[in-house]
């Protein structure tokens, strides 16, 4: 499907609700012209909720405990400073407990990493699961955190869209996403490298127990840089040439015994 939206340039919304059969017609049904991307897609703003006393996490991170959602969650939690309660999506045989809390929840915070535009697998599921609050009243206002390794906050910008869609499918307030590019070192960065974006976290936790809202102003600045200024493409190839570019995906090869085999394609095999 995600394939479909950039080969067809099909705006990601207007295909999210659509079954295999809808969105197959649709991509036969000759246009006028395509519906470009926009170059760049400003963030949807959330709704202001009375200030929830207890927040239920989810935590969609597969490395559970120790990724890098969980560090920002947690940071977020602490500028909220209620009561508030952590579920860890990879605990898959606690699916059932984690939609009875998300059924029982004063507000909702879900946060998960993306993976080359996609959300992970527990997490796709987890939301799934969801579909029989639909219709429901009184579901709890939702929130998002989303991650990601790409530096620029613009790769995250179409799935926040799909989370602002999927709150309104729940009839539930959507409060807003908070977008993280280059998440991925936060776990190995020392405190002081990460303090500004900590802070940051605090702020817009704080504003939600204070005020039920997130500050649109401190969402930018957490997101930045929303995107590179174009010269910089030049450096970034020169860059992609030297080893050191590709120094942390090699180890990690090499680590698996997997680094002979980095340049298997076996679906075009």
């Amino acid at each position: 499907r995600t394939a479909l939206n950039f080969k067809t340039k099909l705006e990601f919304m207007e295909t999210t609700d659509l079954d295999v059969g809808g969105l197959r017609n649709k991509i036969l049904t000759p246009r006028e012209g395509p519906h470009l991307y926009q170059k760049k897609p400003a963030p949807i703003p959330g709704e202001k909720i009375s200030p929830p006393e207890r927040m239920t996490v989810f935590n969609g991170s597969p490395r559970g405990k120790k990724g890098n959602t969980p560090i920002m969650l947690v940071e977020l939690m602490k500028g909220f400073g209620r009561d508030y309660e952590i579920h860890n999506l990879i605990m898959v045989k606690d699916l059932e407990d984690q939609v009875k809390a998300f059924r029982d929840a004063d507000c909702v915070w879900l946060g998960f990493p993306l993976y080359t535009d996609g959300m992970p697998a527990v997490v796709k599921t987890f939301i799934e699961a969801l579909e029989p609050f639909k219709g429901r009243e009184n579901n709890p206002p939702l929130g998002f955190l989303v991650q990601s390794g790409f530096p620029e906050g613009l790769h995250s910008r179409y799935v926040e869209r799909y989370l602002s869609n999927l709150a309104a499918i729940l009839d539930a307030p959507y409060l807003g996403t908070i977008v993280k590019g280059n998440g991925e070192v936060t776990r190995i960065m020392p405190a002081e490298m990460n303090q500004k974006l900590f802070k940051n976290l605090e702020i817009l936790g704080k504003g939600l127990a204070e005020n039920g809202e997130l500050d649109p102003e401190v969402l930018l600045s957490v997101a930045k840089p929303e995107r590179y200024p174009l010269i910089l493409g030049p450096l970034f190839r020169a860059f992609l040439k030297t080893k050191m570019s590709h120094s942390y995906f090699d180890r990690m090869l090499v680590e698996n015994d997997a680094f002979e085999r980095r340049n298997d394609r076996p679906l075009l095999e």
